[in-house]
């Protein structure tokens, strides 16, 4: 938690962008795993209450009055059959004081708040809802149909929450520092433990344990795979063969739920054939060549264009694209190898905001999403960049057996694809890097003091070294 004084301002300025009505923001509740008693660990409070309210415990929510500057944290107290199981834990209206709060009531009051302001015909402001138990609550305050609630949402409060939250303070990128801290440990342990014979589960295991020994837990569900050209490809019970590549992509939330994010590709022997390094040094070069590019006023979508052609001209020269250069990436040709964006938002959200809907967060009215075309669609960030963004820079370069079929028998783009050539890469995998960077007064830097290794022979060096 931060200062007391922190959470004030927060609210102070998010009553000023909304300018009235009655602001509800919904803590999240326990969320059972199989049974009522045996919920999921550790919990995790919504980030949007956080932001502006701070307190990590279930069942709470906040109500900001613009109208009359009055701020309620409301939730009931735990009962002594809770304190034996859980021990004592401050009550609401101490955990409103301590971030600033001058009222506080329990859930009952909730209902009775919000129904004198519906009948004064004032406005109910409330973020989009993601938990089905959260919809619920909403329903029976509001009336509102679980189905219809993201429609109805506030669009005033959820643009106020984007405008604030997008902007880092000072004391958030230390808390993603810390958490860059953690990914570094976990990626480097990581690179320690790859050798031929060791499952994907069990180094996916340590990788997760250090993020719950360092701080509150993992920032995602960590991924882990020689099958590297899925996306998200979970730690399996397969061992690690040598001559395959094997893609990590897990971060850290410190346990004030602020995240780190990267991505390595390793040679499960330590070192990289040729065929692998000739992919491995374009995608180093198209990570880099981000980092040039990124700075404010720049708009990701043109970083990300940027990469896309300078990928396409690569694999040109290795035979597997031919053609014009533009021509191949206005039309999609090199979501081949790349079907997704070069980065996303980062902050207390893996992929900052994107409950309150990646349209608004990741672009607005002079950038739109181009939802039309493969792999261009799952770009969750274009709009312009600004000092205090922190995003990620995660090209990456897929071989997808199933992708290459699809287009071959379709004819997709084979004006620019050398579908034989590709046929000889099915068993490749994928190679993805991936570093979290804020945006700097002119250009942007690296999150986190140490770097994770990435350069082929720097990976190479480290692995050596741990055996």
């Amino acid at each position: 938690m931060f200062s007391k004084e922190t959470y004030i301002r927060r609210r102070a300025r998010l009553q000023e962008l909304v300018g009235d009505g009655v602001i509800i923001l919904m803590g999240n509740n326990e969320s059972p795993c199989n049974y009522p008693n045996n919920t999921y660990y550790p919990f995790r409070q919504d980030s949007s209450f956080l932001y502006y309210f701070g307190q990590n415990r279930d069942g709470l929510v906040g109500v900001i009055d613009v109208d009359n500057n009055r701020e309620t944290l409301i939730g009931d107290d735990i009962d002594i059959e809770d304190i034996v199981w859980y021990g004592s834990v401050d009550s609401v209206a101490d955990m409103a004081a301590q971030v600033g709060v001058a009222n506080s009531a329990p859930m009952s009051q909730l209902k009775v708040i919000v129904d004198k302001a519906r009948a004064k015909g004032r406005t109910i402001h409330y973020l989009p809802p993601y938990r089905h138990d959260t919809m619920i609550q909403l329903m029976d305050l509001l009336g509102i149909h679980p189905s219809q609630q993201r429609a109805q949402c506030s669009h005033k409060l959820r643009m106020a929450v984007i405008e604030m939250r997008s902007v880092k303070e000072d004391q958030e990128i230390e808390e993603m520092e810390r958490a860059a801290a953690i990914g570094y440990q976990m990626h480097t342990t990581a690179m320690r433990l790859i050798k031929p014979g060791v499952t994907e589960k069990y180094i996916g295991g340590q990788i997760n344990g250090i993020a719950h020994s360092y701080g509150a837990h993992e920032s995602f569900g960590t991924i882990f795979s020689q099958h590297g050209e899925i996306m998200h490809g979970a730690p399996s019970l397969a061992k690690l063969e040598a001559g395959r590549l094997v893609l990590c992509d897990c971060g850290a939330e410190t346990v004030n739920n602020y995240c780190s994010d990267n991505t390595r590709t390793m040679p499960v022997n330590g070192k990289y054939t040729q065929r692998q390094r000739e992919i491995y040094d374009i995608v180093v070069e198209c990570h880099d060549y981000a980092l040039e590019l990124s700075k404010p006023g720049v708009k990701y979508m043109d970083v990300h264009m940027g990469v896309c052609r300078l990928m396409t001209e690569r694999l040109k020269a290795l035979g597997l694209m031919r053609g014009d250069v533009d021509e191949a990436v206005a039309a999609g040709a090199h979501a081949m190898f790349l079907p997704h964006g070069l980065g996303h938002m980062m902050g207390m959200d893996v992929h900052d905001m994107e409950g309150l809907d990646q349209i608004y967060v990741g672009f607005d009215e002079e950038t739109h999403p181009n939802l039309e075309q493969f792999g261009t669609n799952c770009l969750r960030m274009g709009r312009r960049l600004q000092k205090g963004f922190v995003v990620t820079d995660e090209p990456g370069i897929y071989f997808i057996p199933a992708l290459i079929d699809d287009w071959r028998r379709s004819g997709h783009c084979a004006e620019w694809l050398n579908f034989d050539l590709l046929e000889t890469y099915k068993d490749f995998g994928g190679i993805r890097i991936e570093d979290d960077i804020l945006i700097t007064d002119d250009g942007c830097r690296f999150l986190g003091k140490d770097r994770i290794p990435y350069h082929a022979k720097d990976v190479e060096d480290f692995m050596a070294g741990c055996k």
